[in-house]
């Protein structure tokens, strides 16, 4: 069991008749799955689909993803997953930078994105899903459904475990999008050491509502494949949408990132809803003290598992939920399987509690960033053996910074390039956050830093309120800065949102932020 598509079949030879996707009324066992993963790969091989060739799937979460995943991974192929959030220039981009041969989107998308398919000279065609009539243009267009219903699983594939499953393109505060290269081993390893901590089984019915395109998503699917469970897809709007969802499908676990629960925080919990709920689990960035009391009051008997992860590497930690009052604040200790190191720059560990830059390695640590060899000789460095005989083992510098206790759990400080530097101070972006977050009326903050001639950086704050204290929760933030932070941390800027910009993963954009609000008039605290 060392390919994606392997793990898979193995799963589906125990629980053959279990569903394994759902999405409204439409149900696949895991069986049913395997079945059409096969068809479709010979499908894809017909359309000149082969070993390393990259297939760029642009759909919301729906079962075709997870189809197009199996059938890659038996052909050898390299799955691209695109965010369906993306505009034509994003995914143009996508297509340009990983070469991709063959494009899977749905029939409502194809005219808005025919430009950039056809602007790509390595594209040979696209394949369509719902479609009825086909776009009139010189581009290649076959059928999904007339791909599966090939019925000949007589392929070739040949990958091994290190060679890549997929390319996962990350958003960053600057510059363009990273094409991190995901191994088989990555995503087979990661599924059975999540599964092992959060005890998953083929009981578990786990609600995807994060895009598949993040690597978060994706876990939901291949955590499931490796146990038997059922995936729900879901493309929820709102929060309360999801909610609906998730009360009428039963499910058991919920993954997360800071600012979705935010708003889920502020929901009304269907009874039904907080009683099958197993576990919530969050990542992509630490959640406040506030929400997650409010999480825990409104869900008294659901596990919360705080997680901390890169692209990079998938997962790197996760904090047991018996030990969050215990130990507030932590993103805990390495998950199965994987070790993780806090280093100084000249790569020597740091001392208990001393802040460094956290390292990880391990078999999650991914190929590196597909076409950029400069950014993989940055990120991706060798680790000092004490045996000098055996071969270099690269692992992953994260870019964050972290802290570990005497006990050995971690705490997260911040991102290198969220530090926001102000008169002389080296301020954490996400400590002011969880501070202001604790405002009545405050459903989400994010902080940059903003270009000062006297400061350097003065600190600037977008706030996203409740609509009934959106009039007056200026001054409540205002008030709470200086009540709780020192002065230097104390916002100068404050500005009511009615939404934060994210980035296509979700998280906020702090680069866009920091745009918005220079050009907005200053508002001044007295410290």
């Amino acid at each position: 069991m060392t390919l994606f598509h392997e793990m898979a079949e193995a799963t589906a030879a125990m629980f053959g008749s279990r569903p394994a996707l759902r999405l409204r009324a439409r149900e696949l066992s895991h069986a049913e799955l395997g079945e059409r993963g096969r068809w479709l790969a010979a499908g894809l091989a017909a359309c000149g689909v082969g070993r390393g060739d990259r297939v760029v799937v642009y759909l919301q979460n729906r079962p075709e993803v997870v189809e197009i995943a199996l059938a890659c991974s038996r052909l050898g192929a390299v799955f691209v997953p695109a965010n369906p959030l993306l505009k034509a220039r994003q995914l143009r981009f996508i297509l340009q930078n990983s070469g991709a041969k063959l494009v899977v989107l749905s029939a409502a998308s194809l005219p808005n994105m025919l430009e950039s398919l056809q602007a790509s000279s390595s594209v040979a065609g696209a394949v369509i899903c719902d479609a009825r009539n086909s776009t009139a243009s010189t581009l290649r267009q076959w059928s999904y459904e007339e791909l599966v219903v090939a019925r000949d699983t007589r392929v070739a594939g040949g990958a091994i475990d290190r060679d890549p499953f997929a390319i996962l393109y990350t958003s960053g505060s600057t510059g363009p999008p990273k094409g991190v290269v995901v191994s088989h081993r990555n995503v087979v390893s990661g599924a059975i050491s999540v599964s092992s901590y959060l005890l998953n089984d083929s009981r578990d019915r786990l609600l995807a509502a994060l895009p598949l395109s993040f690597d978060y998503g994706f876990s939901q699917v291949s955590t499931a494949l490796a146990v038997g469970a059922c995936v729900v897809l879901t493309n929820y709007s709102t929060a309360a949408g999801l909610l609906q969802d998730a009360a009428a499908e039963n499910v058991t676990a919920l993954a997360g990132v800071p600012t979705m629960w935010a708003h889920l925080a502020e929901c009304e919990w269907a009874a039904a809803v907080a009683g099958s709920l197993r576990y919530i689990t969050n990542s992509g960035g630490a959640l406040s003290p506030a929400v997650l009391r409010k999480l825990r009051a409104r869900l008294p008997n659901t596990q919360v598992f705080c997680m901390y992860g890169l692209t990079e590497a998938f997962r790197s930690t996760y904090l047991d939920p018996a030990l969050i009052d215990e130990r507030p604040g932590s993103i805990g200790k390495a998950v199965p399987n994987q070790e993780v190191m806090v280093l100084r720059p000249d790569g020597t560990p740091c001392a208990p509690d001393e802040p460094g830059e956290l390292v990880h390695r391990g078999s999650f640590v991914s190929l590196g960033y597909w076409n950029d060899a400069e950014r993989t000789r940055n990120r991706f460095r060798p680790l000092a053996l004490t045996n000098p005989g055996l071969c270099e083992e690269f692992a992953v510098w994260s870019g964050d910074t972290v802290r570990c206790d005497a006990d050995g759990f971690l705490y997260f400080i911040g991102r290198k390039d969220q530090a926001i530097k102000t008169s002389g101070h080296r301020v954490s972006a996400t400590e002011i956050e969880d501070v202001l977050a604790e405002v009545k009326g405050v459903v989400e903050v994010v902080a940059v830093g903003l270009p000062d001639e006297l400061l350097g950086q003065r600190i600037a704050v977008g706030v996203v309120a409740q609509p009934a204290r959106a009039t007056d929760i200026v001054d409540g933030v205002r008030q709470h800065a200086r009540m709780h932070l020192p002065a230097y941390m104390v916002p100068a800027q404050i500005t009511v949102l009615a939404a934060v910009p994210r980035t296509p993963t979700g998280k906020p954009d702090r680069a866009a932020l920091a745009a918005q609000l220079a050009g907005r008039e200053k508002l001044t605290t007295e410290n």
